[in-house]
């Protein structure tokens, strides 16, 4: 098992930031719908970043997924933070969330 957690983070190191938001998502969420789109373009010599090489700082979430259901706005929220505490150490700045139960998508 000790190879696998090596090449887990081999993997982590390739994937880009939007890739590894999907791998921390996808096996907890088990999302019927997730969109990452990187958004950092639009925020360059943003205050908080000058002076710094940042990149994949920006994120705009869409999520769906069964496991929201019965959760208010703010639990399904803290539960993605919650699962993207280390790509805040690591970087990530900001994130804009959707999240959504697939019964709150139907006929849209």
């Amino acid at each position: 098992m000790g190879s696998r957690a090596a090449g887990a983070a081999v993997m982590g190191a390739i994937l880009s930031r939007g890739g590894r938001i999907k791998q921390k998502l996808e096996p907890i969420l088990e999302p019927t719908s997730l969109e990452v789109e990187d958004v950092s373009y639009q925020h360059a010599g943003h205050e908080g970043l000058k002076g710094t090489a940042a990149t994949e700082t920006h994120f705009n979430l869409k999520i769906v997924s069964p496991k929201f259901e019965g959760q208010s706005l703010v639990k399904r929220h803290r539960l993605v933070y919650d699962l993207l505490s280390e790509e805040f150490k690591n970087g990530l700045h900001a994130l804009s969330i959707v999240a959504k139960t697939p019964a709150e998508t139907e006929g849209k």
